[in-house]
């Protein structure tokens, strides 16, 4: 498995597990099939509410091999609620009491979006959300920097962040975040990300990177094109003996982003981790970079309210 390095010399593999939208019993699933396949990055998330059955999978699949805990890199993300400074450890402590573990390996936060405290579910109106003035977001980062400082995370990042919002917490926060995940496929390359992240010794993630066709129909738009099934990726896929999703993955790969395809297919898991093995050249590559078009399927309009209170998330 292919790796990246963080500057303490830890390695995360550069495939890892998705796990938003998988139900508790399907994950349970999923997870012995990519452990048995050969994952051993799996990225979750309170607000994804599956976190206690992935721990209890991880749990039986210890005891039952010769796996351990230390051999797995676990991500999990601060939700939009604990934002306020003194919520942020006990954010954690449920997520590490789900997970069935005394560390994370990376912990992030979610959003650049704060909601009231005790709000439950999404919000119903501005009310529901506090201001970046209100919970800025360098507090909360300053208080996640406390949690690796603790030993309860190995390292700490920030997902959704727009360059903007890196440059504050790079100039303004005793460390830099380590990691942002955020949005990335052929129709959203975000080449000024890349490069900037990499100016900054900050490492990406891909999420969506299969285009999120199973994502809530609130978040869809009736015309958005689909990625897996773009003639120009399907062409690809035949010149290689390969599948569409292998060809986006293995160009995520080839940008040095790590990747998090979600499945709970044994096949498709397999399948996933075998996109290593394909190879692309540069005129693939050259065919790819004309896909660019700046679209997004999570799209963050969901979080922008009428009085401006959150407007233009990823300040563009």
């Amino acid at each position: 498995m292919e790796k990246l390095n963080f500057d303490n010399g830890d390695k995360i593999d550069i495939i890892g597990l998705g796990t938003w939208k998988s139900e508790s019993e399907e994950i349970k699933n999923a997870i012995h099939a990519a452990l048995d396949t050969g994952y051993r990055h799996i990225d979750c998330a309170y607000v994804y509410g599956n976190e206690s059955a992935i721990g209890e999978a991880l749990q039986e699949y210890f005891s039952n091999n010769d796996l351990k805990r230390e051999d797995i890199w676990l991500t999990s993300k601060l939700w939009n609620t604990a934002h306020l400074p003194k919520h942020v450890k006990p954010a954690l402590q449920e997520t590490l009491d789900a997970l069935q573990t005394d560390y994370l390996d990376l912990y992030l936060m979610h959003w650049p979006v704060a909601f009231q405290p005790d709000l439950k579910g999404f919000p119903s109106d501005s009310d529901d959300f506090l201001s970046l003035n209100e919970a800025p977001l360098l507090d909360t980062w300053e208080a996640m920097l406390q949690l690796k400082h603790d030993g309860l995370i190995k390292h700490a990042g920030v997902s959704n962040f727009s360059e903007k919002k890196l440059r504050l917490l790079i100039d303004k926060a005793s460390e830099r975040p380590e990691m942002n995940q955020i949005e990335l496929h052929p129709y959203l390359q975000q080449d000024d990300m890349l490069d900037f992240a990499k100016a900054k010794d900050i490492r990406l993630t891909a999420y969506s990177p299969l285009g999120s066709k199973d994502r809530i129909p609130q978040m869809k738009a009736p015309d958005e094109p689909s990625l897996l099934e773009n003639e120009v990726i399907k062409s690809i896929a035949d010149k290689h003996e390969a599948t569409p999703a292998q060809i986006l993955i293995k160009w995520a790969i080839d940008r040095k982003t790590v990747v998090i395809p979600k499945s709970t297919n044994p096949d498709r898991l397999r399948q996933n981790i075998a996109s290593l093995k394909v190879e692309l050249d540069e005129t693939d590559h050259q065919k790819i970079r004309e896909l660019d078009k700046h679209f997004r399927y999570v799209h963050g309009k969901f979080f922008e309210t009428e009085d401006g209170k959150y407007e233009n998330i990823f300040d563009e």
